[in-house]
């Protein structure tokens, strides 16, 4: 099993299970919906589950049209090109290696997405903190767990995020990740390995 690093494949677990290897997930509504992702045999990647993906985007249902939406550790795009196809103006997804980037940038040509998905390869944490002021509206932060990026992520990410901004995170089931000071949580649900969490801007 590879070691994770800063912008790694963006859903990995500590643990690998049922949900790694192999296999497909799909976008659960919208547009696409039904559409195939496929998930590599890449250790480490796990992809949000379509039933977390879709209790989600309800919540979010609101907010998403016309959203500028941040896919940070992108890994397979679920969410990210869940968020386009339900209606967000447009999202980034950020993705350090070089054959999840690539398998991004053709699945966005192939639903005839790339005017509206940008993929950047690179690391998660130093993009981030590169991307514009408050050009973000809804960001996702999903990190390999075993390198404990949410406190860095969290930081690099903080100017980007516009003043009403959503942050979407999924940390390790028996050790939650918080953004800190600054953010209301609105959401949450725990699965068995992992919990996930929507908070929105405070203030």
């Amino acid at each position: 099993m590879k070691t994770p690093r800063s912008g790694g494949s963006g859903r990995s677990s500590p643990n690998v299970n049922r949900n790694t290897g192999p296999g497909r997930v799909r976008i659960v509504g919208g547009r696409w919906r039904g559409t195939r992702l496929e998930v590599p045999d890449v250790a480490g990647l796990r992809p949000t589950p379509d039933r977390v993906r879709e209790t989600l985007f309800n919540w979010l249902l609101p907010v998403l049209p016309g959203a500028r939406v941040l896919d940070l550790f992108a890994g397979t795009g679920a969410l990210g090109l869940e968020a386009v196809s339900r209606g967000a103006a447009s999202a980034v997804l950020v993705e350090r290696d070089l054959g999840l980037a690539a398998a991004l940038t053709a699945t966005a040509a192939r639903l005839s997405g790339s005017d509206v998905v940008s993929v950047q390869r690179g690391d998660a944490v130093s993009m981030a903190g590169a991307l514009p002021a408050g050009s973000i509206d809804i960001a996702f932060v999903d990190p390999p767990f075993a390198a404990d990026l949410w406190a860095q992520a969290f930081a690099a990410l903080a100017p980007a995020l516009a003043a009403d901004a959503w942050l979407y995170v999924e940390s390790m089931a028996e050790r939650p990740a918080q953004p800190g000071p600054g953010w209301q949580l609105h959401r949450e649900l725990a699965t068995r390995e992992a919990h996930c969490a929507l908070y929105r801007r405070a203030g």
